[in-house]
């Protein structure tokens, strides 16, 4: 990780924008549940993960509760990140398929994960103003990623806060719809866009979302980059 993005990482990490998440992140993390009562929760904003050189960002919703909130990296400790990073090593964008705690050797190539909101909000449902108070801290690291070429955005939430990114700074762009494995062309001289469900429990132990639906994804986005 680049000086850049160490230093916007500490920035981020000092937000208090929005007191009812605030008050929830840290409640969680004192609190905490019985399987991680010995643990230290991170209770703060969590940073983006990955190559400073990707050319592609994955957006998420917001941290797990017991997860990211606990662990302080994007996905991890979670069964959302149990789904997504054995996918990524799958396609080759990750050198590991599992991912518990910072430090345990996770690198990513080529992909940068990040997330609408960066604090857990109360049953997984971030209010407007709260994700329009983040949405800076992702258009800092897309600044920060010169060689971005396109979004993954991880369920419905995720794909609305990319368009409301774009359509803050007055950018026109055509008429789209959340579904699994849609791709879109956001204009020209931006990045495309393809969109997934969100490998949370409640898609994948339904089957909603599958291994075989999520391989397709990084499958294409391999195509998109080549």
């Amino acid at each position: 990780m680049n000086k850049t993005l160490q230093e916007h990482n500490q920035q981020l990490i000092q937000c208090r924008k929005c007191p009812r998440l605030v008050a929830w992140r840290e409640e969680v993390s004192q609190t905490k549940r019985k399987a991680y009562l010995d643990k230290d929760y991170w209770g703060k904003p969590v940073p983006g993960l990955g190559d400073p050189n990707a050319r592609v960002m994955i957006v998420g919703l917001a941290p797990g509760a017991h997860g990211s909130n606990r662990t302080g990296r994007m996905f991890t400790g979670d069964a959302s990140g149990d789904f997504l990073f054995p996918a990524l090593y799958r396609a080759g964008f990750a050198n590991q398929s599992s991912a518990g705690y910072r430090g345990d050797g996770l690198q990513l190539n080529e992909v940068f994960i990040t997330a609408i909101c960066r604090c857990v909000p109360p049953q997984n449902r971030p209010k407007v103003a709260e994700i329009k108070n983040c949405l800076p801290w992702m258009a800092a690291e897309m600044d920060l990623l010169p060689h971005l070429q396109g979004f993954v955005a991880l369920g419905r939430i995720a794909f609305d806060g990319i368009l409301r990114l774009y359509k803050q700074e007055n950018i026109d762009l055509p008429k789209m719809d959340f579904g699994h494995n849609n791709f879109f062309e956001l204009g020209d001289s931006l990045p495309w866009l393809l969109t997934s469900y969100h490998p949370s429990q409640q898609n994948t132990l339904t089957g909603r979302l599958t291994q075989e639906m999520f391989d397709e994804i990084w499958t294409r986005v391999k195509a998109f980059m080549e």
